[in-house]
């Protein structure tokens, strides 16, 4: 996923050395919990707007009359 962005595994390994540093081993379980959780409201928010956008791209139905009242 982020080999492109990296010349080398070491440096992946280096960065993921620095976050348990920074947040504690105790501390990752949580903060992946809570990334997942904002991955899957991002996804949830991206499907409800495209929801929306075709809602509104489609015609709105008009009530059929018999004629006039």
């Amino acid at each position: 996923m982020f080999a492109g962005f990296f010349d080398s595994p070491a440096e992946i390994g280096i960065i993921l050395l620095v976050v348990l540093l920074l947040f504690g081993g105790s501390q990752l379980p949580k903060l992946a919990k809570n990334i997942g959780k904002a991955q899957k409201e991002f996804k949830d928010g991206l499907s409800e707007g495209q929801k929306a956008a075709a809602a509104a791209d489609a015609p709105a139905e008009t009530p059929k009359t018999d004629g006039p009242a």
